[in-house]
Formats: structure tokens, C-alpha cells, sequence
């Protein structure tokens, strides 16, 4: 935004301590730290400054964003031809620093920043130093007109004015890097793509859990080669990061037993010994299923470790609940598990599910495996892709909205 410098600057409308009061009010409830960054620039231009700007080091990348009215979105620089220049000093110590006439660019770097900066030059400009938790992570840069400056006690409101947005800023940071972390963690329990495989067809959905921030630990895998293949899906008890970091460490169990030995009750068996912790309460429920197909059928070898079996939905509409039990894995040093085998036939479809599924709660209750099996028939045939969405949108229209548990499927056909 370019400012006519021949406008009178309008009169401060609040105090320091006002405006700081109200800094903080208006911007704890964003958690988007280019949006808060926005609406601190508008308050202080409004009472404080005739131009200002917020400047937001990326510490991975080293560059900078700066934002204000020049740019609404932001503009990102490098940070390295700045040593030594007024800006990179509050960044680097804290403080402010506070300069005069037509030469600004020491505080403000970069265009269109600088040319709305200098269309009210000579102008004198103060950068305060952002600083929350004890860590300075940005600036706030403030410019007047020379016949209007800034005294000792407006510098001094400006600082408390930034100590203050200083703690919504890093809270909206903070806010942000949460999501991006369980975003990440979150992708990383499922494998971007399903193989191909000769004789089958696989098809999976995962709907997270309503509250997106909270970090979910259902997951499944599909792994193996040739003729020889295992497919596992599985929950974690709890959410957030511990339960992603023993999702992580059970994905990465059941991949190194089953190149070893893909008999799924000799997976979960090491599984279960290597995730066996007993100074913690976690535990793991998981299905493994060994396919193996066979010209017109698969052979499916399966075992559980306290997971809800899989429903088998034949070509002709029959729909199987398979009968296999086993000890959710963490929760005992050693165990046995005990596997069942069945086939597939062409048009033969294997649903595996986490328990978002079946314990979804709706206004009359829980939907439960009853009404699963009922609405199976109807796809009989369908492909694994056509029964994942079916079951899918057949849970959420269940929920009407109310906030649910991460949803996990995984479908297997028999037939290319």
C-alpha cells in the first residue's frame, strides 16, 4: 500500500497499554500467524504508526517472510545480506533499533515493502524485536513521518505493544507447526500407494478423526512380493504423538518379521515382543492376512491380535464373519497367536476395519457389525474400491456430523 506522504498522520487513538490490551484481545483468537501478522499491522497503523510491517525468520530455510499492507500474502527473502544492518540486529539480539531519513532500507529490506516505506521518507522508522518464551523470532518495524517521530516513551509503548502480540504470534506459530507435524506423522502410518497385484484387487480409505489436530493410530500396510503377499491394518490405543510413535515403531515391526517370514502369526508374535514395554500402558491392536493367490482363488491365511476379524463378502451376496482371536500385541511380554486359513473365490471380497467403523455413535447408538453386514449385500461383486466407499459414506451419513474416530478399510478381491 503506497501512503501519500502529504496526509496529515492521524492522532494516536489509544495508549500503549490500550492498544497492547487490545493487540492481544484481537489477535489470540487467529491461529494463522500470516493473518495475525495482518491484523497487528492494521492496529498499529491505525493507532501508532502511518506504515508498519512484521518480519518472521524461517530458522530451517533462513529466510525471511515480511508482511504487511504492501503485500497482504507476504513476501520471502534471504536472510544473508542483512548481516550487520539494523533489522538483522533486532532479529539476532532482541531490543530495537531506531533510524532516520530518506535511507530505511536498513529495516525495511525488500520490495514492495520499500517503496511504500519511502514514499513517506525522510521518516524515521523503529524495528522491536518480537520475543515470546524467551526467544526473539521476528520484528515488528514501524515507520512515521519525520515531522511527527517517534519519543523515548512511544518507543517504549511500541515494545509492550510487541511483547504482547509477540505471545499470539508464537502461539498461532506454534499452532501451525503442530498441524504440519501431525499432517506429516499422520501421512507417514499409511503407504501413499496400493500395489499392484497379479490375481487381486486392493482398495483402502482412511478418514481421520474429526478433531484434525489429534494424531489418530489406526494404519495398515501391504507388503511382499511375487505370489506372496501380507496385508495388515491395525489401531494404537490413545492419540498425539506417542500413539504415532508406537504406530511408527509397529508398521516397522510388522515389515521386518514378515521379510523374514510372512505367516501372519509368526508377524504378530515379533511384533508383539518388540513392542512390549512394561512401564507403558499402550498396546496395539492389529490383523494380518497372508495372500496367496492361486489361479481363480487366494489363499488367505489370517490371524488377529485382538482386531475385529474381517468380514467376508462373497460374489453371490453371503456375507462370513470369520472366527480368529489372538491378545492385542504391548500388552504381555509373550504370546501365541493362532492363525485361520480361507479362500477367496473370483468376486470374493475380504473388508478389514478399525474400530471407527463399527463404534461409530450416532444419534441412536452405535452403528455396529449388524448393520455392516446388512448393507454388504447390496455390493456384492462391486469392486474393492466401490465397497471401501460404500462402507465410508455409510458410516458418515450414520453420523450425521457428531465427531468420530479415525476410519480405517482395506478391501481385497479375488480377480484382476
Amino acid at each position: 500500500m503506497t501512503i501519500d506522504p502529504e496526509l496529515d498522520r492521524a492522532p494516536p487513538t489509544q495508549t500503549g497499554d490500550q492498544l497492547a490490551h487490545e493487540v492481544a484481545t484481537v489477535l489470540g483468537g487467529s491461529l494463522n500467524p500470516r493473518r495475525a501478522a495482518l491484523q497487528l499491522v492494521n492496529l498499529i497503523q491505525l493507532n501508532m504508526a502511518d506504515w508498519a510491517m512484521v518480519v518472521i525468520p524461517d530458522r530451517q530455510t533462513g529466510a525471511m517472510m515480511l508482511v504487511g499492507d504492501a503485500a497482504p500474502t507476504g513476501v520471502r527473502i534471504g536472510r544473508a545480506g542483512l548481516t550487520g544492518r539494523p533489522l538483522d540486529r533486532v532479529l539476532s539480539a532482541g531490543g530495537y533499533e531506531h533510524i532516520e531519513g530518506s535511507d530505511l532500507s536498513g529495516l525495511v529490506p525488500a520490495e514492495p515493502f520499500l517503496q511504500a516505506a519511502v514514499a513517506l521518507a525522510p521518516a524515521e522508522a523503529v524495528g522491536v524485536a518480537l520475543t515470546a518464551r524467551g526467544v526473539t523470532f521476528g520484528a515488528l518495524v514501524l515507520l512515521r513521518q519525520a515531522d511527527a517521530g517517534f519519543t523515548a516513551a512511544e518507543i517504549g509503548a511500541a515494545q509492550r505493544v510487541a511483547d504482547r502480540a509477540a505471545l499470539a504470534l508464537d502461539s498461532a506459530r506454534m499452532y501451525q507447526q503442530q498441524t504440519h507435524v501431525a499432517a506429516v506423522l499422520q501421512q507417514s502410518l499409511r503407504p501413499p500407494t496400493l500395489p499392484s497385484i497379479p490375481g487381486l484387487r486392493l482398495a483402502a480409505c482412511y478418514r481421520p478423526a474429526a478433531e484434525n489436530l489429534d494424531i489418530g493410530g489406526d494404519f495398515y500396510d501391504v507388503l511382499g512380493g511375487d505370489d506372496d503377499w501380507l496385508v495388515a491394518i491395525g489401531d494404537v490405543c490413545g492419540k498425539g504423538v506417542e500413539a504415532a510413535a508406537l504406530t511408527g515403531q509397529a508398521r516397522q515391526s510388522i515389515r521386518t518379521a514378515a521379510h523374514f517370514d510372512r505367516d501372519p502369526a509368526a508377524v504378530l508374535r515379533v511384533t508383539n515382543s518388540v513392542l512390549y514395554n512394561p512401564a507403558s500402558t499402550q498396546f496395539v491392536t492389529m490383523l494380518c492376512a497372508r495372500l496367496r493367490p492361486d489361479g481363480t482363488e487366494v489363499r488367505v491365511d489370517l490371524a488377529t491380535a485382538g482386531h475385529p476379524p474381517p468380514l467376508v463378502l462373497r460374489a453371490d451376496g453371503r456375507v462370513e464373519q470369520l472366527a480368529v482371536y489372538g491378545t492385542a500385541a504391548a500388552l504381555v511380554a509373550e504370546v501365541q497367536y493362532g492363525a485361520i486359513t480361507f479362500r477367496l473365490s473370483r468376486g470374493d471380497t475380504m473388508l478389514m476395519f478399525t474400530d471407527g467403523v463399527d463404534e461409530a455413535w450416532g444419534s441412536e447408538g452405535q452403528y455396529g457389525l449388524e448393520r455392516l453386514q446388512k448393507m454388504l449385500p447390496a455390493y456384492a461383486g462391486a469392486s474393492p474400491e466401490v465397497v471401501c466407499e460404500a462402507v465410508e459414506q455409510d458410516v458418515m451419513e450414520y453420523l450425521d456430523g457428531t465427531a468420530h474416530d479415525d476410519i480405517a478399510l482395506l478391501a481385497v478381491t479375488c480377480g484382476s
